[in-house]
């Protein structure tokens, strides 16, 4: 595996008046949040990740602290106009980040300890937002972070010290107006293409239910008015759904290398239900009802446990890679041949058996094409069909508003949905003439051929629309969004004042005297490197710890930070612990001192 590597820039790549500086350094107040206790409802609001979105705040996912707790937080840790929230921990949701454009007056939150607070000092804040919404930084998140696989974090020390491209202070403005400019273009576009992604749904929704009713056809049924009724071939349904079965049941007999002594099992058979008559509407001349318990003469679904699966073997689907249009089996699990087969004998899914979800999203209907041999999980139902039916006739039908409607109905649970086997087998179904399902099914799939065309058109500009943004990140970042003005001031100067008033505020309040034990002679080191790197060797983490700032006694939301620091050195390699008695003891890496 390649190592990856953090955010790097070359000073000499951007225009004469820019400069490189550290996050730290444009920066008043970088601080993790603290971890509340938290209350059904109270006035003080908690930002969570779940609540951070590029856009901004998404307050229906906002917690709240417990009253007894508001005294604990200190002024500078509630959220101030011009914040940006930077999502700190947890695979999936780390390096997202929001800005804080406005506050209504009286209106006021904190963060959890999962989130960032970046709060600058003298730049723009919507041009530092930009910058770690660019590629830049987001490509590098994986390189920033530390922990294990699904404990990563951002830690306060990553985020200071991650470069930033500084320009000119009117130059960020201009840079921040043109991709706020830009962006609201592609916004726009985006708007537009996300409408005709939902009218294509509805437009394949409305071609499904045309079917269904018979509209599609009717100037077929003009032209062929002598077709078999479809009375009579749901006569012949129900006569081969008895044989298929009874087939069956034969097979599996001589399977055990046993001889039917009798008829009786015959009578285990049973007829399927008539269709329920508050499920239907008036339908073509010729057409009748029937349900899927009278097209089906097996309906099986699979295990309904999790089982042992493999790094390689026969793909294992749940209801998630059940499409219209096909299996995906791109995030499909495995299991090993001799469990499919044990599997297998319960419910195996074969070519041209149907497909349908029962669990999670249900009511979703495939014809499996598919020659190989795969098994399913107990959210997906298998169907062994008669023949007398055109299958994906009947795969239409099933996705149609009809029978989606009946699907939903039939769906019972709230943490665990179910569409039920013993229920799903009611859901009514429009049967035509034999020939005329051909016909429905021609005329759909020539319709959904145009629509899918349509569908990926517009999926393609959706992902340009993407990558435009990142390109209009890219360009404004390296300088390349407006021509260099040789006569702006150079941010050179810029970064030398907010370093010149970093020193002052750091002076004004650097305490007078300790009150934590830490002597008059000790100094309070910036990082927690630079404290074991004074001991000179093995110390005590506590007293690493009060070397670093951190009082006896401090409140664990407080220290965090410093846990944070430590984690990603030890990841680093950069200190070694021992433990010794009670105590963790460090000692820098590099510290030859025992």
């Amino acid at each position: 595996m390649m190592d990856k590597k953090r955010l790097a820039l070359d000073e000499s790549t951007l225009p004469k008046n820019w400069v490189v500086a550290t996050l730290k350094e444009v920066t008043q107040y970088i601080q993790r949040g603290k971890g509340p206790k938290y209350i059904i409802k109270s006035e003080l609001p908690v930002i969570n990740q779940k609540c951070i979105r590029w856009f901004g705040i998404q307050k229906e996912y906002l917690k709240y602290v417990d009253p007894a707790q508001w005294s604990s937080w200190a002024k500078e840790r509630y959220v101030q106009v011009g914040d940006i929230l930077w999502n700190s921990t947890g695979t999936g949701t780390i390096g997202r980040a929001a800005i804080i454009n406005h506050l209504a007056p009286g209106e006021k939150y904190v963060v959890d300890s999962h989130v960032t607070i970046v709060r600058p000092r003298e730049i723009n804040p919507k041009y530092i937002h930009f910058w770690i919404m660019s590629p830049s930084v987001q490509g590098s998140i994986e390189a920033m972070q530390s922990g294990s696989t699904n404990q990563v974090e951002l830690s306060k020390k990553a985020i200071e010290t991650l470069p930033i491209p500084v320009a000119p202070s009117d130059q960020q403005k201009l840079i921040v107006a043109e991709i706020e400019k830009q962006f609201s273009r592609l916004d726009e576009a985006v708007a537009g293409l996300k409408r005709v992604k939902a009218n294509l749904k509805r437009y394949k929704a409305a071609v499904l239910k045309a079917a269904v009713e018979g509209k599609l056809t009717e100037e077929w049924r003009k032209t062929h008015p002598d077709v078999e009724p479809a009375s009579k071939l749901l006569g012949r349904i129900l006569t081969e759904r008895r044989a298929k079965w009874e087939k069956s049941e034969l097979a599996k007999i001589k399977e055990k290398g046993q001889r039917p002594k009798n008829e009786n099992r015959k009578k285990r058979y049973k007829e399927a239900e008539l269709p329920l008559l508050q499920e239907i509407f008036e339908l073509p001349t010729n057409w009748v009802w029937t349900n899927l318990g009278q097209l089906s003469w097996s309906v099986k679904d699979g295990p309904h446990y999790s089982p042992k699966y493999s790094e390689s073997g026969l793909p294992f689907i749940s209801g998630g890679n059940i499409r219209p249009e096909g299996i995906d089996f791109s995030t499909a699990k495995y299991i090993s041949p001799e469990l499919h087969a044990e599997l297998s004998e319960r419910c195996k899914p074969e070519y041209y058996d149907l497909l349908y979800t029962k669990g999670g999203t249900t009511g979703i209907a495939r014809i499996n094409t598919e020659k190989r041999d795969f098994n399913v999980w107990v959210h997906v139902a298998v169907l062994k069909l008669v023949d007398s039916i055109k299958r994906f006739y009947l795969q239409h039908t099933l996705n149609s508003p009809h029978c989606y409607r009946q699907s939903q109905k039939y769906t019972h649970g709230v943490g665990n949905q179910d569409l039920g086997l013993t229920r799903m087998i009611w859901i009514t179904v429009p049967l035509p003439p034999l020939q005329e399902q051909e016909q429905i099914v021609a005329e759909v799939e020539g319709r959904m051929s145009v629509i899918d065309k349509l569908e990926a058109a517009v999926e393609a500009n959706l992902i340009r629309a993407g990558r435009l943004r990142q390109s209009i990140l890219e360009k404004a970042f390296s300088g390349r969004l407006f021509p260099e003005d040789p006569d702006a001031e150079s941010a050179s100067v810029l970064l030398s004042r907010l370093k010149d008033e970093i020193g002052i505020a750091i002076d004004k309040t650097k305490p007078q005297q300790r009150t934590s034990g830490i002597t008059e002679k000790e100094a309070i080191m910036t990082d927690l490197t630079e404290a074991l790197r004074s001991a000179g060797g093995w110390i005590a983490a506590q007293e690493a710890f009060r070397l670093h700032g951190v009082a006896d006694g401090a409140d664990t939301n407080e220290v965090e930070p410093v846990y944070a620091e430590l984690r990603e050195c030890i990841h680093l390699g950069q200190i070694e612990v021992e433990r010794r008695g009670e105590q963790d003891w460090l000692r820098l890496v590099e510290s030859k001192g025992a």
